[in-house]
């Protein structure tokens, strides 16, 4: 007996600890299980916070063992103080970026000054926006490479969004004083119809020493075709102003040969016996932003028909309820394929291209 006794006596110290260890160990994997495990489709972004949640169920957790350990009193105030110390010089050391950025993210999600799939252009970058994180937003650039710029660089500097529902397109020439801006105004008005712009207009942007600038525009529905409108309007307004037997050349240009006064440098057009059909740069370019843009699209469309199906759920017959709820029930389960698609996209996205452009400055500022 005086053996079991002894056993008893060393062991009831440890007791309460070993009681609040299981029961911490069963609240921790019902938690777990809540907001992690069944939610397995959930994208990298809406895991975060649930992850920052288990980790400060943790915290708690240990905070609470040490307090139910059999030592000292001093001990145990010594042990609180060493993780306290270590906690906030975890939140010290990283609160400067992490913070920040994080801070950054939720504002972009206040104001929405760009969404997936839109076109933007922040300091030296121009590119289509291919993800949205709490961190960092990724844009894909005229190269098709992928850049990810910190929140905290966005939030700082200048965004302009280009609008979805279109933009104007222009560009810039310069001819001279020879040729009366009469004749040349109605033909870059042709050109700029002739490349698929509405709406196009000219404006004379300067009188220079030697030659007038004109700046052709016009507008474009479909931003998606962006790069490819430009290059169009460029080359209508060619085509035009030659056919017209206008010279598109400073009239400071000097050239070794001999050119007669009626001879004028217009390139001869060369038909060739078979045309390649065109090719849309923006489906090579921007691949991965468009396939994420119409995610999101799908996305937003299927979540408005949720909230008005559950809207006409409430006051439906007994008779029409059952219907609505296997369409909601099937909008869900859409929505979580869609997650777990846009998930795949930005994994298979990373891991094959893994030199592309994420790294980041002192200022935050991209580094290419």
């Amino acid at each position: 007996m005086g053996i079991w006794n002894r056993i008893l006596e060393t062991a009831l110290p440890y007791l309460p600890l070993v009681s609040i260890t299981i029961a911490l160990g069963s609240i921790l994997l019902a938690a777990h299980w809540f907001l992690i495990g069944r939610h397995a489709d959930l994208g990298k972004e809406r895991m975060f916070p649930r992850q920052i949640v288990m980790f400060g169920l943790a915290l708690v957790g240990l905070v609470a063992m040490v307090l139910v350990l059999p030592i000292s009193e001093v001990s145990r105030n010594r042990l609180l103080g060493i993780i306290g110390l270590l906690a906030s010089g975890v939140v010290a050391f990283s609160s400067t970026n992490v913070v920040a950025s994080l801070m950054a993210g939720i504002l972009l999600r206040l104001t929405k000054p760009f969404r997936i799939g839109d076109f933007i252009r922040v300091g030296d970058h121009f590119g289509r926006v291919s993800e949205r994180g709490l961190f960092d937003t990724e844009i894909q650039s005229e190269s098709r490479e992928l850049i990810a710029i910190p929140n905290t660089y966005l939030v700082s500097h200048p965004v302009t969004t280009i609008r979805s529902s279109g933009t104007i397109i222009s560009t810039t020439l310069s001819l001279g004083y020879d040729v009366h801006h009469a004749q040349v105004e109605p033909l870059l008005l042709r050109a700029a119809e002739e490349s698929g712009l509405t709406e196009p207009f000219v404006h004379i942007l300067e009188l220079g020493n030697y030659a007038i600038t004109y700046r052709i525009s016009g507008f474009l529905p479909e931003v998606k075709w962006l790069l490819t409108a430009r290059s169009n309007l460029c080359r209508s307004v060619l085509d035009i102003l030659h056919g017209k037997g206008i010279e598109i050349m400073s009239p400071t240009y000097m050239n070794q040969r001999r050119v007669g006064d009626a001879e004028k440098i217009i390139p001869t057009l060369v038909q060739e016996e078979i045309s390649a059909p065109p090719v849309m740069a923006e489906d090579i370019v921007f691949d991965k932003a468009e396939q994420a843009g119409q995610i999101e699209n799908e996305k937003q469309k299927l979540m408005d028909a949720i909230q008005e199906l559950e809207t006409a759920l409430k006051e439906a017959p007994e008779e029409e309820k059952k219907r609505i709820k296997d369409e909601i029930a099937e909008g869900r389960e859409r929505l979580k394929i869609l997650e777990q698609t846009t998930e795949e996209l930005s994994e298979e996205t990373h891991s094959a291209e893994p030199n592309a452009a994420r790294d980041t400055g002192k200022d935050g500022a991209p580094v290419m």
